[in-house]
């Protein structure tokens, strides 16, 4: 039996507005939308928070940052990534691997995959091919389909950090 392993699953979704910047793994992306949220409604950032915290067995983002609370509106979901691996730290976990998903019709996010992959391994304190990054498309179906939002998935690997 694995001793000292957690495996998250998390899944993000907003819809896009014209008033916003495009954030994804903490990388401004150009594009005529935004997403909106209340915070700065980073999907990828989000599924992953919500992976590390399944994996911790302790809720989601919505749980911690409730969007009712107004010290969340607009904050950098970078800031509250770091919060949550400050909880994972605490529990005394480290980030193995992670791999996310992008759903969306457009932009495009192929010549921003590098770009997002190694900011992500940034934030995560962990070697880049830790990480993998992927973008698919709903071939127009839905509403992410017909360009209105985007949504994330995102795995995640713990493991018992080494005592020091």
């Amino acid at each position: 039996m694995a001793r000292g392993y957690r495996i998250g699953h998390g899944f993000d979704v907003h819809r896009f507005s014209r008033r916003r910047k495009l954030i994804l793994g903490g990388v401004e992306i150009p594009y005529a939308f935004g997403l909106a949220g209340h915070s700065d409604a980073d999907v990828v950032l989000h599924a992953l928070m919500n992976a590390v915290l399944g994996a911790l067995g302790k809720g989601d983002i919505g749980t911690h940052f409730p969007d009712t609370d107004p010290a969340y509106q607009g904050i950098s979901s970078v800031k509250l990534l770091e919060r949550v691996l400050g909880m994972m730290a605490r529990a005394g976990y480290r980030i193995v691997n992670g791999d996310i998903t992008v759903i969306a019709q457009k932009p495009r996010l192929g010549p921003y995959a590098k770009k997002i992959r190694e900011k992500l391994a940034e934030l995560l304190k962990v070697e880049p091919h830790r990480i993998n990054l992927k973008a698919g498309t709903t071939e127009r179906l839905g509403w992410i389909g017909q360009g209105k939002g985007m949504a994330a998935t995102a795995v995640v690997l713990l493991a018992k950090a080494a005592r020091r």
